[in-house]
């Protein structure tokens, strides 16, 4: 798992996303003592180092937005999973993320405004408690910012919205010592992975950047999407 982690982080501090989608499903299958809360909080200090590498890029006033949007479509979410099959939404949610990566690969442009992160936040919180892949819809409205903004107001968000969910799971006994050990013993893997994700930003171009993020949202929606058949 400590393979996985490194890819993960390293991969983030690149691309802004990309450790819960790679390292949630593998956690899920072979690992579950680190499903939610160590990979929570690990996804959220890295989110966060990636925040404070490039602080002086973060866009703030999208960051309040996003994680106001957040809060609600995590709410929603929850109302969703009691009256509603998450199955089934998990489905539409991952089909529209595919299909916002290929009209995005075809042109499609969505202008990073409040509005559309408001937007944004609300399908992450949303998607996020459903499938624990929320940072697709961020990815999609902030594709054509700066790599630097991007990855720096993104991991405000991821970590801002971190820090809340793993304050609900210990109000709810679902976090506690024994999973900050987890993630204490993993955090050489994610230091390290995203030691090497400094050295390598700078070499990779927006455009490589972009693509890439289109790839871990596609990736992303096809993991879920394949969880949901698995589990019938």
């Amino acid at each position: 798992m400590g393979a996985t982690i490194f890819v993960g982080a390293c991969l983030q501090g690149v691309g802004g996303i990309g450790f819960a989608m790679l390292a949630a499903p593998l956690a899920a299958m072979f690992f579950p003592q680190l499903v939610p809360g160590p990979l929570l909080a690990m996804g959220g200090c890295l989110s966060l180092l990636a925040a404070l590498r490039e602080r002086e890029a973060i866009a703030w006033r999208l960051t309040g937005t996003a994680l106001l949007g957040r809060t609600l479509g995590g709410l929603i979410g929850v109302l969703a999973i009691a009256w509603l099959r998450p199955q089934w939404l998990a489905v539409v949610f991952s089909l529209s993320i595919l299909l916002a990566v290929a009209l995005s690969a075809l042109g499609w442009r969505v202008r990073p405004s409040a509005g559309n992160l408001a937007i944004a936040g609300t399908a992450s919180g949303f998607m996020a408690t459903l499938t624990s892949a929320g940072a697709p819809p961020f990815a999609i409205v902030m594709q054509h910012m700066s790599p630097a903004a991007m990855r720096a107001t993104v991991g405000c968000i991821l970590g801002g919205g971190a820090v809340l969910s793993l304050a609900m799971l210990a109000g709810a006994g679902r976090f506690g010592i024994a999973d900050l050990t987890l993630s204490a013993l993993l955090a050489p893997f994610l230091l390290a992975g995203f030691a090497v994700s400094s050295r390598l930003k700078a070499r990779v171009s927006a455009v490589a950047v972009r693509r890439l993020l289109l790839a871990l949202c596609a990736a992303g929606a096809i993991a879920v999407l394949v969880r949901v058949v698995l589990q019938g």
